[in-house]
């Protein structure tokens, strides 16, 4: 070693024996080429307590550095100077951000970004935005079962209230009749009780005594008297079944009724009493005088009022009872449209046994079931539906007596007319025709009902 050079000492100095060449003593004496950067590696943690000369070599053990220490390097480091700046992420496909105190390791995801949360949309409360729309109709209700009935009647289903958070229609009534505020106004005095609670059965009693009456009439009188008594049991016997419809289970809602259902109905009855012998009259080329009358159904109809009655009452009350008991409208679809069979099933087998009393005609028990299911419809809100099929059979029995009397007009092919009327009287005589009209009529009035009469709304009104 050349004399006046210091000795390299330290763990970089070598430790082999032998002559160090130039360009070795140059490159160790020389200062270290990247100078720590203190502004880039960020703060100092506890075990950056030791100092790197800056030389980049360590000095041996024993040794002191010629650079002076930096100040406060072995002072704890403060709570401010704990907090790291964020580097700026690098772009995918780039080097990693120079200042980075940390590397990217191979193989490893970096962490993914935590989700910010997204405010929710919409109300919270659904029911309470219903409630608000619906207001009119939660206040007016006195029990949850008039709502379920009229939210049901604007198209409710099972499934729409499953969008409000409840299972079916009847706990969403439930809820929203719970939630709208009372008591605001005062409260309406009780109203007292009519002295004749039962007057209803009065009524549904009528008409049989009046046709009972009137047919007493008839039997021990004759000739002009006849006719007389005839006509005042008429008009007592219209009087009584006006009477019967407004009052108790017939009574149908103020404004539910159409004027011309009164009419046909009135229409039916007299054919039921006079249309077979008039029909006879005109297909053999009559009418010649007066015709013969059978008021012996017609007695049996006026008798079957009071049972039918009694079976729209029970028909309503159990209905109401259903809504109540079902957790679903088809649960309560199936209940009604059983219920609703079983009435008129019931019904029929009264008039039977009363037909069969008085005199048995299926024209008879084809129109009692007719204005029955005409009825019901009438009284739970479908008044016009009931008054489209009375005009149908009304007018199908004028149209079987018009066609006869048209084939006689004298122009060709007006002769054919009366063929389907004079076939099934051949057939099976003239009690065929309104049997089969009413008939058909109270078999579709029946497959409409069983639709209509088997929804909640239906039995809104008590």
């Amino acid at each position: 070693m050349p004399e006046g050079d210091i000795p390299m000492r330290g763990s970089a100095a070598p430790t082999s024996p032998g002559a160090w060449d130039a360009r070795s003593e140059a490159l160790l004496g020389a200062p270290a080429l990247t100078p720590p950067a203190a502004d880039t590696l960020g703060p100092h943690t506890a075990e950056d307590t030791v100092d790197t000369p800056a030389s980049g070599i360590t000095p041996a053990p024993g040794e002191t550095d010629p650079t002076p220490p930096r100040e406060n390097a072995t002072q704890p480091p403060r709570d401010t100077d704990r907090e790291a700046p964020t580097a700026p992420a690098a772009a995918p496909g780039t080097d990693a951000a120079p200042g980075t105190d940390r590397e990217a390791v191979p193989g490893t995801t970096p962490p993914a970004a935590v989700p910010v949360a997204r405010p929710r949309r919409g109300n919270a409360d659904p029911v309470k935005v219903l409630m608000h729309r619906h207001r009119e109709l939660c206040e007016r209700a006195v029990d949850p079962l008039e709502i379920a009935a009229g939210l049901e009647a604007q198209g409710f289903t099972d499934r729409t209230a499953a969008r409000f958070r409840h299972r079916d229609v009847f706990s969403l009534a439930e809820e929203l009749y719970a939630r709208v505020p009372r008591g605001s106004a005062p409260a309406a005095p009780p109203v007292p009780a009519a002295p004749g609670t039962d007057a209803w059965v009065l009524a549904a009693l009528a008409p049989g005594a009046a046709a009972a009456l009137t047919g007493v009439g008839l039997a021990v009188t004759h000739g002009p008297v006849r006719t007389a008594v005839g006509a005042a049991g008429a008009l007592l016997l219209t009087g009584a079944l006006l009477l019967a419809v407004r009052r108790g289970p017939f009574r149908a809602p103020d404004g539910g009724t159409v004027p011309a259902a009164r009419l046909w109905t009135l229409w039916l009855l007299a054919y039921a009493v006079c249309g077979d012998g008039l029909l006879t009259q005109v297909l053999s080329g009559g009418p010649d005088g007066p015709w013969d009358l059978t008021p012996g159904p017609l007695l049996g109809l006026a008798l079957a009022v009071a049972p039918a009655a009694w079976c729209a009452r029970l028909f309503a009350h159990r209905a109401r009872r259903r809504i109540a008991d079902s957790r679903g409208l088809a649960d309560f679809a199936a209940s009604a449209r059983a219920l609703l069979l079983g009435t008129v099933t019931l019904q029929l087998l009264a008039l039977t046994v009363l037909l069969g009393l008085t005199a048995f005609s299926p024209g008879a028990l084809a129109l009692g079931a007719l204005l029955l299911l005409a009825r019901l419809l009438t009284v739970h809100g479908f008044p016009e539906t009931a008054a489209a099929a009375l005009a149908a059979a009304g007018a199908a029995e004028a149209l079987a007596l018009a066609s006869v009397l048209a084939a006689r007009v004298p122009v060709p092919g007006f002769d054919g007319l009366a063929a389907p009327v004079r076939a099934v009287v051949d057939t099976w005589g003239p009690g065929a025709v309104p049997t089969l009209v009413c008939g058909a009529t109270a078999l579709g009035l029946l497959a409409h009902a069983t639709g209509a009469l088997s929804r909640a709304s239906a039995h809104a009104t008590p």
